[in-house]
Parts: structure tokens; C-alpha cells; sequence
């Protein structure tokens, strides 16, 4: 299991200034890696018997050093290896000390990651993505700088920098979380050492602040979903609430692309096209009287959002855009109509509808099952609050 490490002289090459450059030498079953330190000598400065550097070699102690440091770290990487008892050879100890490291750059990273998540069909993250990368290069100017440039100090200028541009405490937060991220690939793809990681001591958790809940009441609901008008956008804002509120929460995007073949059998069978997740609902009546209420001849898709005419991603993401301002829009007036104490939105319903579960002592794994979720964490951050008077009664039992 045992190598050699040394640094020889590699007299047989004379470069140009006519020194010979110093070679890091491993032994190992009688096989040879050489490797070059990045510095030469003069052989008459070189004691070739000793393999070290004459008194009268120029700059003799920093080369020691540099030697030293060196023969250090093959024999530390080496131990490491024996210690669990992994193989190696010659040319394998010197892959993993040697920096690997690629030379990408943090906007070659980003670019890369954001043409990797447009294909894998999340459009929204690379949308996000995309954003924080702009963000940078209006902070820094530019981007053609390395992974290890981004450390402690680099990242509380850039959070100065985003509090001077307005931006709120969680806004901060996701673009934090977003550049943390593409840092991890960055190393993942060795594009910068494990060692360079500026968020061990950069806490991202600390940007971020509790939000309002955006659950309402059962009765509130209620009254949404009772709610008739003759104008077609607030009456078809209403029905998608109570679409989504019925139907597990289903979200605004994944409603758009829902089509008749997604009805199996009585059930509404769906893949979310965030977490990729497969949601399988029973068809609830109110929601079948919603679908019937728009269904039209010529189309497979439940609801008037797509249509065949939006063939490309683009065009599909740009009609969604356009669509769900207008329904929202539509949601806050019927909220403002009806004194809601919160502005609608689509995501109220969904919001609501993991909360009413909950106050009805329904577990929150199976709430995060039907949302579709990647965690209950994630699920946690929908169920509303109790109530002052859940908390009153609660605290009665303290004597």
C-alpha cells in the first residue's frame, strides 16, 4: 500500500532560461508519476544526491517550503486512503490531490444551469435562475469571475446592494437560496474546491421573514364559491377558485394544461409539473359541475386557458402569464365585493384548502400527498395559524 513522494530534478529537460523544471516523482509498485511543481532550477543549484536545493540556489527556502508543502499533501492524502483501506495507484493518488479543478466560470455556470433546467421543463426556476443572474451582473458588472471570488465579503456587498435596490427581507432570501445553489453545482461539477464554500459561515436562513397566511375561512369560502356575476372573467375567477379549492389544491399552472384524458375512472390523475409528483384525486361533484360548465366541442383541454393554437412552451407560458393576471385581478374585486380579509388570489384556494384539512384533524402527510409536495416542510408553510380562540381554550388547560 506504501508509495514513494519526492521531488526531483528533471536534469534531462532544459527549458529556454536553461534551467530544468523540479518534478513531484511517485512510486508505487514499481510504476512512475511525475508531475511538474511549477518551478525549475539550474542544475549546478540542485543537490542531486539529496534531492534538495543547493545553499546558493536562488529563492532555496521558498522552494524548500514549496516541497515540502507538497510532499505533504500526496503523504496526508495517501494516509487517508490506508486509513480505509482503499487502493490506489500512482497516477490515482495524484488525481485526488492535484487541483482538478475546470476553469468555468460563475456566469458560464449559470448559463449551463439555466439551459439544463429549460430542458428538464422547468421553466420556472430557470426563469428564476435567470433573474438572479441579471441581479449579478448589475451588481458586479460582470460575470467572468471564478466561484472562489464569491466569498463572505463578496456576498454582504451584494446584500447591501440589493437592500439599497428596494428589495424586500425574502426576496433577498430566494435570490440567496438561488446563487447558494448554483454554487453547489458549481462544486459538484469541480468547477471550485469544497474548501471555497462561503455559506458555512454565510447563513442564508437568516433572510428570510414569516409571510402573512393566505388561508381564509371555511365560511369565506363559502361565500366565494356561492358568489354569480354576469361578467365571464369574475365568474370564471370564481370557478377556478373553487376548482382549485375542491380539487386538492391544484395550482393555477397545472389547471391550464389539465385535459379530459386526465379523468380516469372517477378520478382526477395528474402529474405536477413542479415536483413531477403524481397526484391521483377523487373527482369531487362540485368540481365535475365546474368542468361541465366549460367543457367545449373541439378541444381535449377542461378549461379555456390553452389551446391548440399555443403549440410552443413559450407561447404556452405567455398565455398562462396573461390569463392568470386577469383571473386574479378579477378574484381581488370579488374579494373587495364581498369584504374578504385578504386580497384573492388562485393561491388563497390552495392555501385554504391544506388549512381547512388541518383544523379538521386531517394528517399533514396525506395534506402533502394531495398538494403534491416534496416534504411536509414544505406543507407546513400553508396550514394557517390557530386561531386566538383555539389558543385561549388551549391555555385554559395550563392549572
Amino acid at each position: 500500500m506504501s508509495a514513494t513522494i519526492e521531488v526531483v530534478c528533471y536534469k534531462s529537460k532544459v527549458l529556454a532560461n536553461n534551467e530544468s523544471p523540479l518534478m513531484l516523482r511517485i512510486t508505487k509498485d514499481r510504476r512512475l508519476k511525475y508531475s511538474s511543481i511549477g518551478v525549475s532550477v539550474r542544475p549546478e543549484c540542485w543537490d542531486f544526491e539529496r534531492n534538495k536545493p543547493r545553499r546558493n540556489c536562488p529563492n532555496r527556502l521558498h522552494i524548500e517550503r514549496l516541497i515540502a508543502d507538497k510532499i505533504e499533501a500526496y503523504r496526508t492524502k495517501m494516509i487517508e486512503l490506508q486509513a480505509e483501506n482503499k487502493e490506489f495507484t500512482a497516477t490515482s493518488l495524484h488525481e485526488r490531490v492535484a487541483d482538478k479543478t475546470s476553469k468555468r466560470t460563475v456566469g458560464e455556470v449559470f448559463q449551463a444551469q439555466i439551459e439544463n433546467l429549460k430542458r428538464m421543463g422547468r421553466t420556472g426556476y430557470a426563469l428564476s435562475h435567470q433573474e438572479v443572474c441579471n441581479s449579478l451582473l448589475k451588481f458586479n458588472g460582470h460575470l467572468n469571475i471564478c466561484f472562489s471570488d464569491i466569498d463572505t465579503v463578496w456576498l454582504k456587498r451584494y446584500e447591501t446592494w440589493l437592500r439599497g435596490q428596494g428589495f424586500s427581507e425574502n426576496t433577498i432570501g430566494r435570490r440567496f437560496r438561488t446563487l447558494r445553489a448554483v454554487y453547489n453545482v458549481a462544486i459538484e461539477e469541480k468547477c471550485v474546491k469544497p474548501d471555497c464554500y462561503p455559506f458555512k459561515s454565510y447563513k442564508v436562513s437568516k433572510l428570510h421573514r414569516a409571510t402573512a397566511k393566505r388561508a381564509i375561512r371555511k365560511a369565506d369560502i363559502m361565500r366565494i364559491i356561492e358568489y354569480r356575476c354576469d361578467d365571464f372573467y369574475r365568474q370564471f375567477a370564481v370557478d377556478l377558485f373553487a376548482f382549485g379549492y375542491f380539487m386538492g389544491g391544484i395550482n393555477f399552472v397545472d389547471i391550464a394544461y389539465l385535459k379530459t384524458d386526465n379523468i380516469v375512472a372517477g378520478r382526477l390523475i395528474y402529474t405536477r409539473r413542479k415536483t413531477h409528483k403524481l397526484i391521483r384525486l377523487p373527482l369531487q361533484p362540485k368540481a365535475q359541475e365546474i368542468i361541465e360548465r366549460y367543457r367545449q366541442d373541439g378541444t381535449s383541454f377542461l378549461f379555456p386557458i390553452l389551446s391548440a393554437f399555443h403549440k410552443t412552451e413559450q407561447q404556452q407560458r405567455n398565455r398562462i402569464h396573461k390569463v392568470i393576471t386577469k383571473v386574479n385581478r378579477a378574484l381581488k374585486e370579488v374579494g373587495r365585493t364581498l369584504n374578504i380579509p385578504i386580497d384573492l388570489t388562485t393561491y388563497v384556494a390552495r392555501h385554504s384548502f391544506a388549512t381547512v384539512l388541518k383544523r379538521e384533524g386531517v394528517s399533514t402527510s396525506i395534506i402533502c400527498e394531495s398538494l403534491g409536495h416534496s416534504s411536509e416542510k414544505v406543507t407546513q408553510i400553508y396550514l394557517d395559524s390557530f386561531e386566538n380562540a383555539q389558543i385561549d381554550e388551549a391555555m385554559k388547560h395550563l392549572l
